[in-house]
């Protein structure tokens, strides 16, 4: 198995909302939330997809301010807006690899934080974000409609200059294009 990294487009919806409804079957985004995020892509919208000869294996999303704000005044806060992969998936790095994407580019971006809300229920999730070095910073009450599962706030500091090695080489001059990247593994 090789799992490319690659940006997420109009025609990876289908797959992305099937896996999205399959993951989070009762707060799900519609078909209209993912067509509007990607519309802020480049400007302030990063989204990705774990492409496996053509099967999307996972996919994320990250609000970060655009690469032109950040030159004037560095030091802005990213979120990361979603992030699944398929359950057939978990365990082969898949994961791993699209939180370390999304904190390379909050880094280009010049962000000097990245927030994140993670289900309560999602002891799995919250693991990956700890070994990241998230930390817990609030909760949300009733976050995720129309279920009313309460949300973890989490928090990372971000040395902008620092964090991964694609982010140090980023053009500053223009917004960062989703690298391809690859994931070797074997199947489950």
């Amino acid at each position: 198995m090789t799992v490319r990294l690659r940006g997420m487009t109009p025609a990876d919806l289908p797959a992305v909302l099937g896996l999205e409804r399959e993951l989070f079957p009762d707060d799900a985004w519609t078909p209209q939330m993912f067509a509007s995020e990607l519309r802020g892509v480049p400007a302030s919208r990063y989204y990705l997809v774990a492409d496996d000869d053509g099967q999307i294996a996972g996919y994320a999303g990250l609000l970060a301010p655009p690469l032109r704000a950040a030159r004037r005044r560095p030091g802005g806060q990213a979120d990361v807006l979603t992030m699944a992969v398929a359950t057939t998936r978990w365990g082969q790095g898949i994961g791993s690899a699209l939180l370390a994407a999304l904190l390379a580019e909050a880094a280009a971006r010049g962000c000097a934080e990245v927030f994140l809300e993670v289900r309560v229920d999602n002891p799995r999730a919250q693991r990956l974000y700890r070994r990241f070095g998230f930390a817990d910073a609030g909760l949300r009450r009733g976050y995720y409609q129309p279920s009313g599962t309460d949300a973890l706030v989490m928090r990372l500091p971000l040395d902008p200059a620092g964090f991964g090695s694609a982010a140090g080489q980023a053009d500053a001059a223009q917004p960062s294009p989703a690298p391809p990247r690859s994931i070797s593994g074997r199947r489950s």
